[in-house]
């Protein structure tokens, strides 16, 4: 909702502008040109499909769509987060990590997990967490290990992240490219009507400016910022996950789960962190009866 609220911000300030300086009679109707648009907007797209690859440009059209929801990761998830894996940390101090078999072959299973809704509807949390414990659960893989494995996953994870950010900002910066394209078919056109009325050669050269002032609008006004917003969306699930592995690591190597616990929350931002004594609330209140 906030990329909408801007988006309102960024037309409203544009025509209330654009209405309110004019020294003469401004007309809304004068920046309506639909075929530059479409020489814009159409071109921008098509460079687009010919820059990426179809999985990069699901990924970006799922990115900008999830910029409309908001980030995802707030205080309530990560103290759910924590909760989860204090108890799952807890069973396996008690039972071994054999105990923690069921709940990472089948989460959605998991009598621990379940009591978390928000850490549970995170598929790329819970997958993460899951792929991170099974190959130690299994002995493949010992808690020394476990950093250097994560890491490669976290690397891959941001690599791929990286790529639709890429493109929407390589189509954000060629968007004012366009809009001058739009310009000059609008000047070439005008050129052939050279011989005709002043005011009607005001138009065609009024039209062609549309064009201009298009690209450059549409570029800074909405696609380079809503690609800064994809990227720290990208930023803010890394910083999940990696105070996610920071507990598993941990733990892994022979933390106590508490300990764990509290090198997870030193990784968080501080916008998101709760207090020592607030961790020590949230992990009284998950620790097995």
């Amino acid at each position: 909702m906030v990329v909408i609220f801007g988006a309102i911000i960024v037309f409203a300030s544009i025509i209330v502008g654009y209405l309110g300086s004019s020294h003469w009679e401004a007309d809304l109707w004068k920046l309506w040109a639909p075929y530059e648009y479409l020489v814009i907007c159409g071109g921008a797209f098509g460079g687009m499909v010919i820059m990426a690859p179809w999985n990069v440009l699901m990924r970006l059209f799922k990115g900008a769509f999830a910029t409309l929801k908001g980030t995802p990761y707030t205080r309530q998830s990560y103290d759910e987060l924590f909760q989860a894996m204090y108890e799952l940390f807890m069973l396996a101090r008690k039972n071994g990590m054999i105990a923690l078999e069921e709940h990472v072959n089948d989460p959605e299973s998991s009598a621990i997990l379940s009591k978390y809704p928000n850490f549970l509807a995170n598929k790329e949390g819970i997958s993460f967490l899951c792929e991170g414990l099974r190959p130690v659960i299994d002995g493949k893989v010992k808690g020394e290990q476990l950093h250097s494995l994560l890491e490669v996953q976290l690397d891959t994870m941001k690599r791929e992240g990286q790529q639709p950010i890429d493109v929407i900002n390589k189509t954000g910066d060629a968007l004012p490219g366009f809009g001058i394209v739009a310009a000059v078919l609008g000047i070439v056109l005008t050129m052939g009507i050279i011989d005709q009325k002043i005011t009607l050669i005001g138009k065609a050269v009024g039209h062609a400016l549309v064009g201009t002032f298009t690209g450059i609008l549409v570029a800074y006004g909405f696609v380079n910022p809503l690609g800064n917003n994809m990227a720290l969306m990208q930023s803010a699930s890394l910083d999940y996950l990696r105070c996610m592995a920071a507990a598993m690591v941990s733990f892994t190597t022979g933390s106590a789960p508490a300990l764990a616990m509290e090198i997870s929350r030193r990784r968080v931002a501080e916008a998101f962190r709760c207090s020592a004594d607030e961790m020590e609330e949230l992990l009284k209140a998950a620790r097995p009866k």
